[in-house]
């Protein structure tokens, strides 16, 4: 075994993904299931029924203080002093340039207490992040639960039968509830375009909670690469690769993201890292923006992959790209030049340095079907 397999951390459900004879791979430093089955039945099964997740190499925290509102409104650009107790919002952690350190999903639990699920690979700078600007509040790390999601049209039947409250709940709200004697944080929410759970266990109990779902027969175990292209065709972006430090809120299409409030005209613009730069842009407009992209072939484009015009000259880059098992072809992700963003552009992906034809097409590829009451 490699120095690098040895320094991988494992999740409280790793002894439950062997028996269930996943493949395991390195991810953001942890040993996680990329499938069990194969990527293709996963993702279709999540569509169709429902499928188990385990999300634990994500960050949990929780800051609170009576100045944790107005402090983290200066580094995530929503206006938490409307979101009510009980619900959740995305949000983007905006650095000085107006780029994105990190997306998270920030929930209200208190008048004066937040948690926050952020990405697996940010978590350490993150966590630096809050530290060097959350000066009078609490910052708690959450390092003994584990967070599994419950996804697809048969979720909530399942939940009806271990937390009938928690079915109450529409998407982006969250509440406490106990499953099996253990305290929970579920929040009605996920990664997939589906109906779904997010479930942050104690640890101790993960297993015990995750087998329970699994006895369910309308309830298969997914891994990552079915989670990927299940976010992929829900037009969801993934940090590392759809987004970067250097690539600005306005440039990702994420501004729908800064709360109306927090915008240039809102009735509290700004006051958040960033925000200068972020309206200038706004404003003047940006050179590229991100996209999606319908591959007019049967070859699917990967991550790196150069895009260019009909004259080859280089006008963009795919951040995100797979094979479709919902539409039976291959779909992408990416930033291309302002001028040749409109939907229904004709372009070219370089793949092996052969032009692939694509075109720039509306995201999401497949209707989300969160539960909104």
């Amino acid at each position: 075994m490699s120095n690098d397999q040895q320094a991988l951390l494992n999740t409280p459900l790793a002894p439950l993904h062997g028996e269930l004879g996943a493949k395991m791979v390195p991810f953001a430093g942890y040993s996680m299931p990329v499938q069990y089955s194969g990527v293709k039945p996963e993702h279709l099964h999540t569509r169709e029924k429902a499928g188990l997740f385990d999300v634990s190499h994500m960050g949990q925290v929780i800051v609170k203080g009576e100045h944790a509102c107005a402090e983290l409104e200066r580094l995530i650009p929503v206006d938490l002093q409307a979101l009510a107790i009980g619900h959740q919002s995305y949000g983007v952690l905006t650095n000085e340039n107006g780029g994105i350190i990190d997306d998270l999903i920030i929930a209200r639990w208190q008048e004066d207490e937040f948690f926050i699920v952020i990405n697996a690979a940010c978590k350490h700078k993150d966590i630096e992040h809050f530290k060097k600007h959350l000066i009078h509040s609490e910052l708690v790390e959450i390092n003994d639960r584990a967070l599994i999601a419950l996804q697809g049209p048969s979720a909530a039947t399942v939940m009806e039968s271990l937390c009938p409250q928690a079915t109450k709940l529409t998407f982006m709200q969250c509440a406490k509830f106990e499953i099996s004697g253990e305290l929970c944080f579920i929040s009605r929410s996920g990664y997939t375009g589906e109906d779904g759970f997010e479930i942050s266990i104690p640890e101790n109990a993960a297993i015990n909670i995750a087998e329970q779902i699994l006895a369910f027969d309308d309830v298969k175990p997914i891994g990552l690469g079915a989670r990927d292209s299940l976010r992929l065709e829900s037009g969801l972006c993934l940090y590392g690769q759809d987004l970067q430090d250097d690539i600005s809120v306005v440039e990702s299409s994420l501004g729908w993201a800064i709360s109306k409030s927090r915008r240039r005209q809102g009735e509290r613009s700004g006051d958040f890292l960033g925000a200068e730069l972020i309206f200038k842009q706004q404003q003047d407009g940006v050179g590229k923006k991100r996209v999606g992209f319908a591959v007019d072939a049967k070859t699917p484009v990967r991550a790196g992959s150069d895009i260019v015009d009909s004259d080859g000259n280089v006008v963009g880059t795919i951040t995100s790209g797979t094979f479709s098992p919902s539409l039976s072809r291959p779909i992408a992700m990416g930033y291309v030049n302002t001028d040749v963003s409109a939907v229904g552009t004709s372009l070219h992906a370089l793949v092996r340095n052969k032009p692939v034809p694509i075109s720039v097409a509306k995201m999401p590829f497949v209707p989300q079907n969160y539960f909104r009451g």
